[in-house]
């Protein structure tokens, strides 16, 4: 059976709230058929991940909402925000991503230039047109001058909603630093608990961080599966069960992927020999599912990415401590993985990283895919293609956009590139 004997099945509905789950962020799975151990069918699994990837008119957000008319719910995109302290705050993380093919541009491309990347555009349009009226806030992550643009837009446009751009700090000395981001955090924290009416201290951060590490210890044992099994657990799937992160609470997102690790291995899938691939610069404006779908019909393997990097930024033992915001400023500041989006101090080779991140997990090569006009990422792909020769590892390059739609010109390029390492890789 090969990876894409089990796609789901598009008409699959969004999912409803459970009477079972409890807390003010408890929003269940729609049911479905049990294994006799317990786990959900492999199928069933997918369909609802894909379910929630379609569910652009955020139809689980306005449910969970109206099961939870004290909740608050605060939107961030898809770079790195101390998800700990909405948790913590009773907030319920959202994640935008845009709207890929499914909503036509018209106010999004009023407000921003023709030579920018689509996702700006594109979650104005989401704001806009409504879809995104169950939020009570937006978090604005610091990625690019695009973004930092895009929090006073949306400022001007929703000057009743709770909007903040979230600054990082660019040094990692931890007297000016760790310092900073500590006080980001704080004063972030203090205004989501205004949201909901908590008090900020008394508020169990800790218990939130050690929540989030074992989510983020589930999504490696994921990846770790994918990097030995690419049958077993395809680049697609997994980034289907990981984008489910963006809209459940976190308590719900790491049983589910436990549930498909189970189901996965249950499979009983075949081994395939095909090229195995890390793919880079999906960071922030995420690909478009068919665009994986294409690159693993080629005849890559995708072993490693850096979509969703989000849910894999921080250490998985990270522990709160008597101070849990320090530990979270502190984190960001040594721990954390390198991106585009993360200024590398002088002396630093850009790139080292990813190198060893491309070695350790096996891959025969490199696909570089940045969205169209993403300057962090094509800024640092010149970097990284140096550093990837320089190691002796082959790439190939593209660009997309997060409405792409013609997929042949990316499965040519990508199944010639899978050719060529099998032809002539170990030369």
């Amino acid at each position: 059976m090969s990876p894409h004997d089990n796609k789901p099945n598009n008409g699959t509905s969004a999912t409803s709230p459970c009477g079972g789950c409890s807390g003010p962020q408890a929003l269940a799975a729609p049911a479905r058929g049990q294994l006799a151990s317990g786990h959900a069918p492999l199928d069933d699994l997918l369909a609802h991940c894909e379910a929630l990837y379609l569910d652009y008119d955020f139809e689980v957000l306005s449910e969970w909402k109206r099961k939870n008319p004290k909740g608050a719910a605060v939107g961030y995109l898809p770079a790195y925000v101390p998800r700990e302290i909405f948790h913590a705050a009773g907030v319920l993380p959202v994640g935008i991503l845009g709207a890929g093919e499914q909503l036509e541009i018209v106010r999004g491309d009023a407000c921003f230039q023709s030579y920018i990347c689509h996702l700006p555009r594109s979650v104005v349009e989401l704001g806009a047109s409504g879809r995104l009226k169950s939020l009570d806030g937006m978090v604005f992550p610091s990625t690019c001058d695009v973004i930092r643009n895009l929090s006073g837009i949306w400022q001007i446009m929703f000057p009743e909603k709770f909007t903040r751009y979230l600054d990082v700090p660019q040094t990692t000395d931890p007297r000016v630093g760790q310092a900073f981001f500590r006080q980001v955090i704080s004063d972030l924290f203090r205004d989501l608990c205004e949201l909901t009416g908590r008090k900020p201290e008394e508020c169990d951060v800790s218990a939130s961080i050690r929540l989030y590490g074992q989510n983020r210890a589930a999504i490696r044992e994921l990846n770790a599966l994918r990097r030995v099994e690419p049958w077993t657990v395809p680049g697609s799937e997994a980034y289907l069960v990981q984008r489910a992160a963006m809209l459940l609470p976190v308590e719900e997102h790491t049983q589910l992927v436990r549930d498909y690790l189970a189901a996965a291995k249950q499979a009983g899938r075949k081994s395939q020999d095909h090229a195995r691939v890390s793919l880079c610069g999906v960071f922030c404006e995420q690909p478009p599912l068919g665009m994986l779908r294409t690159i693993e019909r080629s005849g890559c393997a995708i072993v490693d990415d850096d979509a969703m990097q989000i849910l894999r930024w921080l250490p998985t033992d990270l522990e709160g401590g008597d101070d849990p915001i320090d530990a979270l400023a502190e984190a960001w500041c040594l721990d954390i993985s390198e991106s585009a989006s993360r200024f590398v101090p002088d002396g630093t080779c850009k790139g080292a990283g990813f190198v060893k991140t491309v070695q350790e997990c096996e891959a025969d090569g490199v696909v570089f895919a940045a969205p169209s006009f993403c300057d962090p990422a094509l800024l640092d792909r010149p970097m990284l293609v140096d550093a990837c020769e320089a190691a002796g590892i082959n790439s190939t390059s593209f660009q997309y956009a997060e409405n792409t739609g013609q997929m042949q010109p990316i499965r040519e390029q990508t199944g010639t590139f899978a050719d060529s390492i099998k032809l002539w890789g170990d030369e």
